[in-house]
């Protein structure tokens, strides 16, 4: 009896050694869990985050990885506030997602700040890869640059050689409008006009009158999820496509036009780092995803938060440590950034992912093939295409180095 007794002691106390020797580590899905950016991200990014976790098989790594996630609202000081707490008081190491530009470069401050890891896949703004980079951020998915080079000249070969914008009335709707005008201005194309339109904004009807009676034959709707949703709808109440103008939806989730129905949206040029239905591995991946999540496919944002995921816990494994924020993000450019969803990549010194892009177009209803069969891909656009060349962003990380992309 003492001796069974004895054996069940050493073992308790070996149990707890296991235990006490496993690293605990937190990340934060940080998102819009309620508004107008919830579909692309949302609950969503917290499954992909989990799928990710699950997926690296951490206690086999000596790690127990605990995701934890918070709704911003969209609003930059309910975002800088998450971090702060989760960062000084919680134990958050890694942040990811993060929609909405404004709050994207927010939380981005407050990383660098407290030496944490920010993994952004949810906002577009190219700044933060340019005068706003910092050695603490990744910006994954995509941003304003690699959309309107893709989108953009698209539409300006395509015919589209007079522009009028709709912008949303803050950071990522300004930076688009922006790095969308420098290229059609780079195609002969010119911008005539433009509008900015409050964010989020259910009516837009006097904002595509404006721009109906412009006459521009583009319409570039520099906005985003049910803004852009809205937008579509209501142009195509007006009847906008059959008066001759084409519509530009600069940044539009596969989530969206699912929302639409391809009835509402066929004939959209769009750009996208991820389709679910693009390969084998995204299929696979997709499969799981929609199986966890009542059935839904992934959004490119969604499909993001998984692979940023996945690398930055390489990188934790690599370093054995995840205290040094500045020196994970430095090993995840290091380390090669290839993965069944978005291919071969890397990670740049200002903290740019970079892949390949597709140009794609939304099929009529009668080349649909299921609810969720929704593009047919028109090119694909190599990542040092799409993104800027790193030696033009201004990002004071590689200053005076020498930049070849």
């Amino acid at each position: 009896m003492w001796q069974r007794l004895l054996s069940a002691i050493v073992l308790g106390i070996f149990i707890s050694d296991a235990a006490t020797a496993q690293t605990v580590l937190k990340l934060g899905i940080l998102g819009d869990q309620s508004g107008a950016y919830s579909a692309i991200g949302g609950q969503g990014s917290v499954v992909a985050a989990q799928m990710a976790v699950e997926d690296f098989r951490p206690s086999e790594r000596g790690l127990k990885v605990e995701v934890v996630s918070g709704d911003h609202q969209n609003k930059p000081e309910i975002g800088v506030a998450f971090a702060r707490q989760w960062f000084e008081r919680d134990g958050v190491e890694a942040i990811f997602d993060v929609p909405s530009s404004s709050v994207a470069l927010a939380v981005s401050d407050v990383a660098k700040e407290k030496n944490k890891a920010l993994v952004v896949t949810g906002a577009g703004t190219a700044d933060l890869t340019g005068p706003k980079c910092s050695p603490n951020t990744v910006h994954w998915a995509y941003d304003t640059v690699a959309l309107a080079n893709g989108t953009g000249s698209t539409m300006v070969k395509r015919g589209g050689d007079t522009w009028f914008f709709i912008a949303a009335d803050y950071v990522f709707g300004q930076t688009l409008q922006r790095d969308t005008t420098a290229v059609v201005e780079k195609n002969g194309g010119k911008v005539i006009g433009s509008i900015k339109a409050p964010f989020p904004t259910a009516d837009f009807s006097s904002y595509l009158q404006q721009a109906r009676d412009s006459g521009a034959r583009v319409i570039g709707l520099a906005n985003s999820g049910a803004d852009t949703i809205n937008a579509v709808k209501q142009a195509g109440e007006q009847g906008i496509s059959s008066k001759g103008q084409a519509l530009a939806a600069l940044l539009i989730y596969s989530s969206d036009v699912h929302t639409l129905g391809t009835k509402a949206a066929q004939g959209l040029v769009l750009t996208e780092p991820f389709y679910w239905d693009l390969n084998d591995a995204t299929r696979a991946f997709s499969d799981r995803f929609a199986h966890q999540f009542g059935g839904k496919k992934p959004t490119s944002n969604q499909a993001a938060v998984y692979a940023g995921v996945m690398h930055y816990l390489r990188a934790v494994e690599a370093l054995k440590s995840a205290s040094d924020g500045a020196a994970t993000v430095a090993k995840m450019k290091e380390m090669p950034a290839d993965d069944p969803l978005f291919g071969k990549g890397e990670i740049r010194q200002d903290g740019r992912k970079i892949h390949d892009m597709y140009l794609f177009e939304v099929k009529q209803p009668s080349e649909s093939k299921g609810e969720w069969d929704l593009y047919k891909l028109l090119s694909t656009i190599s990542g040092h295409e799409a993104f800027r060349p790193v030696a033009e962003g201004g990002c004071p990380l590689v200053k005076g180095q020498a930049a070849k992309r």
